[in-house]
């Protein structure tokens, strides 16, 4: 078993050929809970597409170390960057490597244990076989801190049953293991204790066939149904509320639910949507909506569009603000801007949807399999601005 290249035993990544046909892509920063730097993107899409050529390889595994599989992207690296183009170097790479996730030619199993949420999800939900646990907690919480619900997720979520997708996007919720599998966001639920013996079984195995491999990890799979109090089981009361029309009648639906029995559950979420970034909750409704009626390279170049703006703060702020808040001085006290709803224009929205002349946009290679890994950042006009 050899560990690969750019990525030493303490690399960020590791990558390891575990036999000819098998490798196993490692999360590695687990106290950070494996949140997705810089470095991260860049390896992660250099032993995949290194893989996908290579014609001996046949499966991979791909896993976190520690107690999460991936937190996200790593918020004190857009803080640090500062408003300006600092960070669009991982930015692009990001959202082209979320292309070939949800395209990649190999069988990839994902083994989601603990925390998966925004990127790090991303990187799961993809997979043909994803398989999750008890321990496992899903989230797309980034509109709360202004940003928006990134990294293919307004592709993702609005495919979901009814407006699901609109609420755990706004609020933030989580879902765990067996929820997942009920909306499909994973493929197995596998208890923790059988997740060591469901992982070497994958490693000793020579085959990326994606039947045998669905059959092997059935073998250490349970049937799970959502607990009786999950909020999938308010989906009615959850399509009723937001399928509104914006965010304002959103939050009028809910306090009106909110009062009535058996929905107290709500308070808990309307609390959640008035402490968030107007703009980020503005931003995200309108992604989700356009999200139903675009493809996944539509959605990808919205979503790069729409981070960019953001961190370049375009109409707002709050990206900033919202990661001081939540992760540089922890107060959990944001002071947005704008402060309130009503003062987030519809003419200020139009702006960052905006799109950019056709050779600042993303570059996705989806027209012919010829150049399937190529419209690399490196290739971009953006490269040529950094020199």
């Amino acid at each position: 078993m050899a560990k690969e290249a750019a990525s030493s035993d303490q690399g960020v990544v590791i990558g390891e050929e575990i036999n000819q046909h098998v490798r196993l892509l490692t999360l590695n920063r687990p106290k950070q809970l494996n949140c997705i730097s810089s470095e991260t993107v860049s390896l992660l899409a250099e032993f995949l597409e290194k893989w996908e050529r290579d014609d001996n390889v046949r499966l991979i595994v791909i896993k976190g170390m520690g107690r999460a599989f991936s937190a996200g992207g790593d918020l004190r690296m857009f803080y640090n960057g500062g408003s300006g183009d600092s960070c669009l170097d991982v930015v692009y790479r990001m959202y082209w490597l979320c292309y070939h996730l949800h395209t990649y030619k190999k069988t990839r199993v994902a083994l989601v244990h603990g925390i998966a949420m925004g990127g790090g999800a991303a990187i799961s939900v993809p997979s043909e076989i994803s398989v999750v646990t008890e321990k496992t907690i899903f989230a797309v919480p980034e509109a709360s801190v202004g940003l928006h619900t990134d990294c293919s997720f307004s592709y993702i979520l609005s495919r979901l049953p009814g407006h699901l997708g609109e609420f755990l996007a706004l609020t933030g919720a989580t879902l765990n293991g067996k929820e997942m599998i009920d909306v499909g966001l994973a493929t197995h639920f596998v208890p923790s204790e059988k997740l060591p013996e469901l992982e070497k079984r994958l490693l000793d195995s020579d085959t990326g066939d994606k039947d045998v491999i669905r059959t092997l990890v059935d073998d250490y799979s349970s049937n799970v149904r959502p607990d009786e109090e999950s909020v999938l089981n308010k989906l009615e009361t959850i399509n009723k509320c937001f399928s509104a029309s914006s965010v304002e009648e959103i939050i009028i639906s809910l306090k009106a639910e909110a009062v009535l029995e058996g929905n107290e559950w709500m308070g808990h979420f309307l609390k959640g949507l008035k402490r968030a970034s107007p703009t980020g909750l503005k931003i995200t409704l309108r992604s989700i909506r356009e999200g139903r009626q675009q493809t996944l390279p539509e959605c990808l170049k919205k979503e790069f569009r729409l981070s960019m703006n953001i961190l370049r703060s375009l109409i707002s702020s709050d990206v900033f603000e919202g990661i001081r808040a939540l992760s540089i001085d922890k107060d959990n006290a944001p002071k947005w801007n704008p402060k309130t709803l009503d003062e987030v224009t519809c003419e200020n929205l139009d702006l960052v949807f905006q799109a950019f002349t056709d050779e600042l946009e993303l570059k996705l290679p989806y027209e012919a399999e010829s150049c399937r890994w190529e419209e690399k950042y490196e290739n971009t006009v953006y490269s040529l601005k950094q020199v």
